[in-house]
């Protein structure tokens, strides 16, 4: 069974002076990890010009040309062109990539780290009368501050467009009057900013006033890197992309809702003998959240299981709505025998679909439960619709390195997938960015719980609920032979204090902005 994520839409968009050719160090392997299309931009390669010539018709152009849900990378004038089409075209751009792109490409008093007016004047000019000469200087300032700048000068020249149209002095002319400081201001999708250390064009420093625009915003500077850095460092520019792939495609997990909510509704009577961790865990993360609410407030609990932090947070705000809210039926009905106020209300709810208005709740709090939930991305932007403005989401949840040595022995016995799987931390940055969450605190924790006899871990996890899950689990009985290679796989980590069983936790607080 292929558990593997589907491959994103990756939209490639060229420089000024070049075409999509200018693509071809790193496509061959980015086509590996993604459905690549690259544009030609209107007037440059094979696109024809456009008649009636303006920034928004540009982007109309672009936007025509690509899939919704897309991510889009866009070097130098392309990347610029590509926070203007994430803004006006939300739909299209799901993420958003910049190589080598200044958010104002030529400088003015209150934005000094950019290409000064003059030089770009003279540039524009030289170009209107001497185009050929103009560009063979240009392809020595792409390269300019490479290792191996002559070598790449001879490389990049051989690709070059042989041609160029009317169209390219328009583009220059666009290019001097574009300040994308606002939109990037207010740009939701998540975006990864690379920057080059020895770029002749861009200054480096850009790199920190990206991320001062908007600080949900990622800056990489590629070290050792000219201004055309997909060819100068295609090793780290391709490492940096792939990375940030994997975690904008926050699909569905495979989990199985139903399956969740009768093994967690099964296990309530056992859940509190053998919770420890999560009681732990629990109470580390109520020092998130705000001392104290407004009269009236609205607090769920969300996942709120046998109710025990339900109940404390019905004491800790008292006056305040407080809603136990949670997909299993099972430990709802043991939550209200187990509780005597009527201050909580007891609701059983999808938390990705929750019955609730928009703007209705002052606090959400979610201790290890959001890792059993399907679509990461659509559960957070879930959350924030009902949080008021200024409310707060406050979240523990397990990564991909929990039960690590569990899944290592597992998959030294057999191919299937015993341990359930979760998110690494950039996919829960993400996608509270892309809900318009804005992140307070992010920590990472490293639980360790050591048990005597293997049997204790798998009896525990059996007694909580949390036992595998997954899709691509086996089906029926595990023979004989593979369940001794697994116990005797999960004995090779064995310590002096028992067999490990690693937990990671992730603690997150929000606010919606």
């Amino acid at each position: 069974m292929n558990n593997s994520k589907p491959m994103p839409n990756l939209i490639l968009l060229h420089g000024w002076g070049c075409d999509s050719n200018t693509w071809q160090p790193i496509l061959p392997t980015l086509e590996k990890i993604a459905q690549v299309a690259v544009l030609d931009l209107p007037g440059f390669g094979q696109a024809p010009v456009l008649n009636d010539f303006s920034l928004a018709a540009l982007l109309e152009n672009i936007a025509a040309r690509i899939p919704d849900n897309s991510v889009v990378a866009g070097w130098s004038l392309g990347g610029m062109l590509g926070v203007q089409l994430a803004n006006k075209y939300p739909k299209k751009v799901h993420a958003l990539i910049t190589l080598a792109a200044n958010a104002k490409f030529v400088a003015s008093d209150d934005y000094p780290n950019a290409m000064s007016p003059i030089v770009n004047d003279e540039f524009n000019e030289s170009f209107t009368q001497d185009p050929k000469a103009t560009l063979k200087l240009f392809s020595g300032l792409l390269v300019q501050g490479d290792i191996n700048e002559r070598q790449l000068l001879k490389s990049l020249r051989q690709q070059a467009p042989v041609e160029f149209s009317s169209q390219w002095i328009q583009m220059l002319e666009l290019l001097a009057e574009l300040d994308n400081r606002q939109v990037l201001a207010q740009l939701q999708q998540p975006c990864l900013h690379l920057l080059a250390e020895k770029d002749a064009l861009v200054p480096v420093v850009v790199a920190a006033e990206l991320e001062k625009i908007n600080p949900a915003h990622k800056s990489v500077i590629i070290a050792q890197a000219a201004h055309v850095l997909h060819w100068s460092q295609p090793a780290t520019v391709i490492e940096n992309i792939s990375s940030f792939l994997q975690v904008q495609i926050i699909e569905p997990s495979g989990l199985d809702k139903k399956k969740v909510a009768q093994s967690f509704g099964r296990a309530a009577p056992t859940y509190d003998t053998v919770a420890q961790l999560q009681r732990d865990v629990g109470k580390h993360l109520l020092q998130y959240i705000p001392v104290q609410l407004e009269s009236g407030a609205t607090v769920i609990d969300l996942g709120s299981g046998t109710g025990f932090f339900t109940r404390q947070l019905a004491n800790r705000f008292d006056g305040a709505a407080i809603i136990g809210l949670d997909i299993a039926e099972g430990m709802l009905h043991f939550s209200q025998q187990q509780t005597h106020t009527h201050q909580i209300k007891w609701l059983c709810a999808d938390a990705e679909l929750l019955p609730l208005a928009d703007h209705s709740v002052d606090l959400i709090f979610s201790s290890l439960a959001i890792q059993w939930c399907s679509n990461l991305l659509q559960l957070l932007r879930e959350l924030a619709r009902v949080l008021k403005p200024g409310g707060q989401l406050v979240v523990a949840t397990l990564g991909p390195n929990t039960l690590h040595e569990l899944k290592s022995a597992w998959q030294q016995a057999d191919n299937y997938v015993h341990v359930n799987q979760f998110q690494p931390q950039d996919s829960l940055r993400f996608a509270a960015i892309a809900a318009n969450l804005a992140i307070d605190h992010f920590a990472v924790e490293q639980r360790v719980i050591y048990f005597d006899r293997l049997t204790e871990l798998t009896r525990e996890l059996k007694a909580l609920g949390a036992h595998n899950i997954n899709a691509g689990k086996p089906e029926g009985l595990t023979g004989r032979s593979r369940i001794a290679a697994f116990k005797n796989a999960y004995e090779q980590s064995r310590e002096a204090r028992g067999l490990p069983a690693t937990y990671e936790v992730f603690y997150l607080s929000v606010h919606k902005r």
